[in-house]
């Protein structure tokens, strides 16, 4: 849910929950059926996309307001859409890597779905947003403004 340009933090920790279980599955898979590991790896490229070009209108986003956000008390804060847009944006970078490593037989698909698991993972239950903290980061050394 976006208030004034600000996000409701427990949105994008709802789809981080969802993205840890597809990268997780994706991880699995991918020690044995690299076919539909990459399948899956795809839809989470399509997914980090959607997010970053459109992300009123994306699942988990819509998932969250339609579902979950109207049995929940108000947040006690709102955040900054722009660390979560390059988490995102760092999320998509690891699936292209996966999807670049399933197009030349490399591992790199379960080196993807390892990271994007522990990033998701991290976001959903213990609400450390690695993506949010790079941005910060790089913010802080003067990177980007």
């Amino acid at each position: 849910m976006t208030t004034n340009n600000h996000v409701d933090p427990r949105g994008p920790r709802f789809g981080a929950a969802i993205t840890s279980v597809l990268s997780l599955i994706a991880f699995y898979l991918s020690l044995s059926n690299q076919s539909l590991a990459y399948g899956i790896v795809v839809a989470l490229g399509v997914l980090f996309t959607w997010s970053l070009v459109s992300p009123s209108t994306h699942p988990y986003g819509w998932s969250f307001a339609k579902f979950i956000r109207p049995n929940l008390a108000a947040p006690k804060e709102l955040e900054d859409p722009r660390p979560l847009k390059f988490a995102q944006q760092v999320g998509l970078a690891f699936a292209l890597l996966g999807i670049i490593g399933g197009i030349f037989s490399a591992p790199l698909i379960t080196v993807s779905a390892a990271f994007i698991f522990i990033a998701a993972f991290l976001n959903a239950f213990f609400g450390l947003c690695l993506g949010c903290q790079l941005y910060l980061l790089i913010r802080r050394v003067g990177i980007i403004r």
